[in-house]
């Protein structure tokens, strides 16, 4: 079925539905444990709330396929995440509110460490602070205006992460990313993957090269890889295709851009998973969906830190009786991918959700897990097809034919 067209179905009512995202939330277990992340955390509240709920499984894309964090979260609220697969250059500069026009070319960098042989030891320069980013953009921007009639705008974003913009006519973005994906590789060439390519794909090179000269000096960010090269486009908005009056609670600035693009109101930047929370609480009144936002899922499996994603799931278990206090008619919680300490990367593995709501049907689930949720009611679904089912509860699809 297209996830489209629900969009056919909807009617507007008072219902108010929170969707809690623990980035990164499916793991696995490692030497000398036999549990995930989820599974061996003590998480009593997901777990009594799992024993009232439908669970599942969620694959972001389909069948063995890694997903990016872009079309997780586009898949999360039900845009087909192939037909709208997004580059991470036009999200984050969303997520930092720049003003795009039609002729930038967005990339995302990651600030890297790379050794006298030009390897990679560090793909992200030690998740150095946020007055060193900033520092280094400005060290380049000073040091790098224009090439070829290009203009060129390096923007800190957040740690080793920034948004380079090239600004000009006829940039294409279909060029290799240069980052290899782990370290002990060389960064790629940004190979042009077409031939109109070839000159934008030239001007990067000349970029690179540029940027490795005037960061040579650097202890950490000595180096830069681009990902997500994007051109601007425009998405329908969750008030255009739901009806809905959406706020977007999340510290990291890329959730914030890909709520900013699908028309959310964005909240207030927490500086603390506690506080995530209170600003739902302190903005419930005002709209009745919810983005809610936990990104140290998600970094700590990337940094290959079981016990410490353990630690933030229990955080999290901690504050669901904040939630609970609301009375959402609709509240799910699953992330948006798998990110296993285990492979300290995303991975294919499906990720547990679990489904709350007065006409829901509760299944034998009572433990919220990996292993658990696969006997769960709503099986293994693809993840486009919550947002209509989520909206189904909140009593927000009319019926479909006579």
């Amino acid at each position: 079925m297209n996830p489209e067209f629900v969009d056919t179905l909807v009617v507007k009512n008072d219902t108010k539905i929170i969707f809690l995202i623990m980035d990164g939330l499916g793991g696995l277990p490692i030497d000398g444990r036999d549990r995930t992340e989820l599974e061996s955390a003590r998480t009593p509240n997901l777990d009594a709330l799992a024993g009232k709920s439908v669970c599942g499984l969620l694959d972001p894309i389909g069948y063995g396929i890694t997903p990016g964090s872009g079309p997780a979260h586009f898949a999360l609220f039900g845009y087909d995440p192939i037909k709208n697969n997004i580059g991470r250059g036009i999200l984050e500069a969303a997520g930092i509110d720049f003003p795009m026009t039609d002729r930038d070319l967005l990339i995302r960098i990651n600030f890297a460490t790379i050794d006298t042989n030009g390897i990679v030891v560090d793909r992200r320069a030690g998740r150095i602070d946020n007055e060193t980013n900033k520092r280094i953009c400005r060290k380049l921007q000073d040091n790098i205006q224009k090439l070829s009639g290009i203009e060129i705008i390096f923007e800190p974003v957040r740690e080793h992460r920034a948004l380079l913009t090239l600004r000009g006519d006829g940039l294409r973005e279909e060029i290799l990313e240069t980052d290899p994906q782990q370290a002990g590789l060389p960064p790629f060439p940004p190979k042009a993957l077409v031939p109109e390519a070839e000159e934008t794909a030239a001007l990067l090179q000349e970029l690179i090269h540029k940027a490795g000269e005037i960061l040579s000096d650097e202890e950490k960010a000595n180096m830069i890889l681009l990902r997500g090269y994007s051109r601007y486009r425009r998405y329908p908005t969750l008030e255009e295709r739901y009806g809905l009056n959406a706020l977007a609670i999340a510290g990291y600035p890329m959730y914030r851009g890909i709520a900013r693009l699908l028309g959310m109101v964005i909240g207030p930047q927490p500086s603390s998973i506690q506080e995530e929370f209170i600003a739902l609480r302190d903005h419930y009144d005002q709209h009745d969906f919810f983005f809610l936002h936990v990104k140290p899922t998600d970094s700590r499996g990337e940094d290959g830190n079981f016990d410490a994603k353990v630690a933030v799931i229990e955080e999290v278990d901690k504050l669901i009786p904040s939630v609970l206090e609301l009375q959402p008619n609709v509240l799910v919680v699953t992330g948006d991918h798998s990110t296993p300490a285990a492979l300290a990367s995303h991975s294919w593995h499906p990720l547990p959700v679990l489904l709350s709501s007065a006409t829901c049907r509760p299944d034998r689930v009572d433990r919220f897990g990996e292993r658990d949720c696969i006997a769960g009611g709503l099986g293994r679904m693809p993840m486009v097809y919550l947002m209509g089912l989520a909206l189904a509860h909140a009593r927000r699809l009319e019926k479909f034919g006579a």
